[in-house]
């Protein structure tokens, strides 16, 4: 990638002010195959400025100018889709075919939606003789993760231009290339100068930086809680807006009227998808008490079916975690767990057989786990599912809700009625009823320490929207 050494400010790529680089590790060898620059403050003052200049003409374009404009980026997106599939499974260590599908894939999928919300979006509206509009809140900063790293810069970006905002972004510096590529897709589809603006870099120096600048309105932050409590903290003395998506520990309750080899099969795949790597994951297993040694017994089947190997084998199913650092965080929470008694009933400690080099990790199924034992209560980020017996619903929604996260609840259950009263019941910002297919219109955030606000759609779009009245406007 020729522009891997420099940034995108002010609609060109530029150089860096300091000289610091970072290499891209590839999970599956450990060995770096790139390197990008590392931003200072100072870069991102550049950057602030070069949005703050551009948002004065952008923020008086029409909601028509705009949506053409996202259009054009979709058109663009759409070409290099191949490009960017291969970019973000050589840096996450994506299987290739789920990152073509899905991590590259709901970029598409966002913008898809982004549209078919822009085109029916209310922007003005009376009431009486008040006219309510809404318009832009400024220059946002964005600051997203390495897990589903298009995702969420797209998911943010689009709905921010879509809404007249002027932006920086600051991309996890794990997984670095594929915004690189979105900055180029950005300039191919026509994005005025300033607009969209990209420095790398790591938190503590780009995103601090960011977060506390003057000049910026508001932060769109995804990642840990620790890192989002920092962020609001830096971001207080300015007042602006933060929005947050942070972390989770879903629960999954299979109610005991389900087909249990369909429901705790779904269950394990889907809390291993992307190696563990998703903050919804649902990597809490609640089921009745007198069927734990089944479920338990269906789970270390679907376990031990998977494939973990490098992205490019066409039989892996499972890639590595993304780095030295996350493998670390797995394996000690992995020993915790051994360690206060949870049952290892598949995988477990050490990298799987035969795979010396790369950040494997063995799918590991715990049994009897008790909620207050910690790989019930951290967020693991990797390919670990904790089996919990419960005695009756109520028993289940008080273990499921008895977490600091609220991001995410699954519900499995024959009787769709029963499953959504249980829903109603669960303190999360979303609920998946009997493994639904994936919606890019419902609202994405969570309750309590996993955020505030929302994303994806037309809850995304008002995220990036100031709401004005004009009293007196008349009829």
């Amino acid at each position: 990638m020729i522009n891997a050494l420099k940034f995108y400010i002010d609609g060109a790529w530029v150089e860096p002010s300091g000289t610091a680089r970072l290499p891209v590790i590839d999970p599956c060898t450990e060995e770096a195959f790139a390197e990008v620059a590392m931003g200072t403050p100072a870069d991102i003052d550049r950057a602030v400025a070069a949005a703050k200049r551009a948002f004065t003409s952008f923020s008086q374009t029409t909601p028509a100018e705009r949506l053409a404009l996202i259009r054009r980026i979709l058109e663009v997106f759409l070409e290099r889709h191949d490009e960017m599939g291969d970019t973000i499974s050589r840096e996450l260590g994506a299987p290739r075919a789920m990152a073509h599908a899905w991590q590259a894939g709901i970029g598409r999928r966002h913008l898809d939606e982004l549209i078919r919300t822009c085109e029916t979006f209310a922007w003005q509206r009376k009431k009486g003789t008040t006219l309510v509009n809404h318009e832009p809140v400024g220059v946002v900063a964005l600051i997203t993760p390495w897990n589903w790293p298009i995702n969420q810069i797209v998911c943010k970006a689009a709905p921010a231009i879509a809404a007249g905002c002027t932006m920086v972004l600051k991309p996890s510096e794990v997984t670095p290339l594929n915004a690189l590529l979105f900055a180029e897709i950005l300039d191919a589809a026509g994005v005025p100068p300033g607009v969209f603006n990209l420095v790398n870099g790591d938190g503590p120096t780009v995103g601090a930086a960011l977060a506390a600048h003057p000049d910026v309105d508001m932060v769109s932050f995804t990642g840990s809680t620790r890192a989002g409590i920092e962020i609001a903290k830096l971001a207080a003395p300015t007042v602006k807006r933060v929005h947050q998506e942070l972390g989770g520990k879903s629960a999954n309750i299979l109610l005991d009227d389900v087909d249990f080899e369909a429901a705790v099969t779904a269950g394990v795949n889907s809390c291993f998808n992307n190696s563990g790597q998703s903050c919804n994951a649902p990597t809490r297993m609640l089921v009745p008490e007198a069927r734990h040694d089944e479920a338990v017994a269906i789970a270390r089947r679907a376990a031990e079916a998977h494939r973990v190997g490098p992205a490019d084998h066409e039989r892996t199913t499972m890639g590595p975690v993304v780095s030295s650092v996350q493998f670390e965080r797995v394996e000690r929470l992995i020993a915790a767990g051994i360690d206060e008694g949870a049952q290892v009933v598949a995988g477990g400690l050490g990298r799987p057989h035969g795979l010396e080099r790369g950040y494997y990790v063995q799918p590991t199924v715990f049994a009897n786990v008790r909620p207050s034992m910690t790989i019930a209560r951290e967020e693991i980020f990797g390919p670990v599912l904790a089996i919990m017996p419960y005695r009756d619903e109520d028993d289940a929604i008080a273990i499921a809700n008895d977490s600091p996260f609220g991001l995410a609840a699954y519900v499995q259950s024959a009787d769709h009625e029963r499953a959504r009263r249980v829903a109603f019941r669960l303190r999360a910002g979303s609920v998946y009823l009997n493994y639904p297919s994936w919606d890019a219109g419902s609202p994405f955030g969570g309750y309590k320490q996993s955020g505030n606000g929302r994303e994806y759609a037309e809850w995304g779009l008002e995220a990036f929207l100031e709401v004005k009245g004009i009293v007196g406007y008349g009829d």
